[in-house]
């Protein structure tokens, strides 16, 4: 699995009926259940379509491949876990304040990150040897790393964040130092703290390394 799957249009951007598009949700559900139980390599189409109430052809209706259908879970698994921290940094309708913000948006991650730590496992093997799905999901985070860079930089502005700090740079070491502990933690289990502990620690790094100053508490201050 080292090269992109060439992909029907139609099938990538999935069947516009509401009863196609139901069924291929039924799919990827399914296809995320078999991938967590047998893994990438073990896992077999045939038993993603029965797991789906679909015949085995039936599932070509919707996907091309067993790696196109894999990528799709992957890239589904990347939304629910980038949208909490890249979204609630700095967020002016908001009445908490930014360390709050960055807080609620770390524990949001690893609870995720928690619920979901066996198909990420498999996601992660399966990028050591499939180059495409890495990039993929390389690019397809980097809008929520130029995200989180915006927020550092409107707080910046505010006088709230050391200003010799790059957005750039800090969006994604942050973002790579949140991730990989997660990894190290809820998937690999290389250690195993205390669940609300390991969420204030990392927040405190995080909040450290901004040199985070303080914000607003409430809405007239936002």
């Amino acid at each position: 699995m080292t090269s992109a799957t060439p992909v029907d249009r139609d099938k990538a951007t999935g069947p516009r009926s509401r009863k196609g598009a139901a069924t291929r949700a039924r799919l990827l559900g399914a296809a995320k259940e078999v991938f967590e139980e047998d893994g990438f390599l073990e896992a077999r189409i045939s038993d993603i379509a029965e797991r789906a109430g679909l015949s085995h052809g039936s599932f070509y209706h919707y996907f091309d491949s067993k790696e196109q259908i894999f990528r799709e879970v992957a890239m589904a698994l990347s939304d629910l876990l980038n949208a909490p921290l890249s979204t609630v940094i700095f967020d002016p309708s908001s009445t908490a304040s930014p360390q709050d913000r960055i807080r609620a948006g770390n524990r949001r991650f690893l609870e995720y990150y928690r619920q979901e730590a066996r198909i990420i496992g498999v996601i992660e093997q399966v990028c050591r040897h499939d180059t495409h799905l890495n990039m993929m999901r390389f690019e397809h985070q980097q809008r929520d790393r130029e995200r989180i860079s915006s927020s550092i930089a409107q707080l910046q502005r505010k006088g709230w964040v050391d200003p010799t700090i790059n957005p750039k740079i800090a969006a994604s070491a942050l973002g790579a130092m949140v991730t990989r502990f997660a990894e190290m933690w809820l998937v690999q289990g290389l250690f195993k703290p205390d669940f609300d502990d390991g969420v204030e620690q990392l927040t405190q790094l995080f909040l450290n390394a901004l040199d985070l100053r303080g914000g607003p508490t409430d809405a007239d201050d936002a």
